[in-house]
């Protein structure tokens, strides 16, 4: 049985100033290699998921875990840079002023010159944008520049990658393409990944799990 690579254990988060409760005993795990998507309307928490585990917000109550490690619980708070995720945002976020290559490079600049050009050319071709290394983010089509996106988000090589529903800005067409594109890399890279979604086609197509944040907790479909 493979070992479990993300857990989540009873985690509560409130917001505001009445501390109004937007996960309520939220309780998820992924064993290695999954890919999960998790359903939800605008508002319902599954955002605030995603960034729970990133280290974005902090847990009231609740423990997670990414691979063996505890990163969030009673008195601790693991900062975002030392939880081993990576994240694909929505507006995908990509440096304007960088290259597709350049992008990608941004979160391996402790390795050695040589790893990093190694690790960027691979990735490169793992999404098919090789002939594109040396575009600027507006020289690429949406869907390219989701794709590097997700390259950059794989490059430093981390536990679990969180994506906050990265299809929503491209049109019908591409979003089903691009989406069976993600997924087939994901699983070509062994990836284990956590999606969160509005649109049930969407998590049917990128196949794995599907589960639903209902009223702050987490409901399997």
């Amino acid at each position: 049985m493979s070992e479990i690579a993300l857990r989540l254990e009873n985690i509560h988060v409130a917001y505001g100033a009445g501390l109004q409760r937007v996960l309520n005993g939220f309780s998820l795990s992924l064993r290695k290699g999954e890919l999960t998507c998790l359903l939800g309307a605008s508002g319902c928490g599954k955002t605030t998921v995603l960034r729970a585990i990133a280290g974005f917000e902090r847990v009231s109550e609740g423990d997670i875990w990414i691979a063996r490690q505890q990163v969030a619980g009673h008195r601790l708070h693991l900062p975002p840079e030392k939880r081993q995720t990576g994240m694909v945002f929505q507006e995908y976020a990509l440096f304007p002023h960088l290259t597709a290559e350049e992008n990608i490079a941004f979160g391996l600049r402790r390795l050695p010159r040589e790893q990093q050009s190694q690790r960027v050319d691979t990735l490169l071709k793992m999404v098919e944008l090789g002939n594109h290394a040396r575009h600027y983010p507006h020289q690429l089509s949406g869907g390219q520049q989701q794709r590097v996106a997700l390259a950059r988000a794989l490059a430093p090589r981390p536990q679990i990658l969180l994506l906050d529903e990265p299809f929503s800005s491209l049109d019908s067409r591409t979003r089903e393409r691009i989406g069976i594109e993600v997924r087939d890399i994901l699983r070509e890279a062994g990836q284990t990944a956590l999606m969160v979604t509005h649109s049930e086609t969407e998590a049917q197509m990128m196949g794995g799990h599907i589960g639903q944040v209902h009223q702050g907790q987490y409901r399997a479909l």
